[in-house]
């Protein structure tokens, strides 16, 4: 680990950059979160599990891990905490996340999977 002023310094502060926002627009500012295609495009999904999915994205990309607290997601997503639960475990179902629980009164770990679901490709048959 690389230490930086005492301290070690995060993975944005180490990899070089090669792209700079020159603005000062408060909204480029505070960053994007891209979701992949197959999400957007998976019918099967509701749009509650396609934010939390996004939700986890944001999380994982702007703060190296993934372990916001329910409370944390229902805020910033506008739900109550008991919706977001059935988005998580949507989410879960479709093998889109996995759920580590680490005990009462902490928060649970996330592992976000990017993997596309193969439903059903057709074999081609030989002639």
């Amino acid at each position: 680990m690389e230490r930086r002023e005492g301290r070690v310094a995060s993975l944005g502060e180490i990899i070089e950059r090669n792209i700079e926002l020159t603005t000062l627009d408060p909204v480029a500012r505070g960053g994007f979160t891209q979701v992949p295609n197959f999400i957007l495009r998976d019918g099967t999904l509701s749009l509650g599990a396609k934010v939390a999915y996004s939700m986890f994205l944001h999380f994982a990309w702007n703060n190296d891990s993934c372990f916001p607290g329910q409370d944390r997601l229902a805020q910033h997503m506008g739900m109550s905490v008991s919706r977001v639960n059935e988005y998580i475990k949507e989410l879960e179902a479709a093998g889109l996340v996995d759920i580590t629980r680490r005990g009462q009164g902490k928060t649970n770990l996330y592992r976000v999977h990017f993997a596309v679901k193969n439903k059903g490709v057709r074999k081609l048959r030989k002639s």
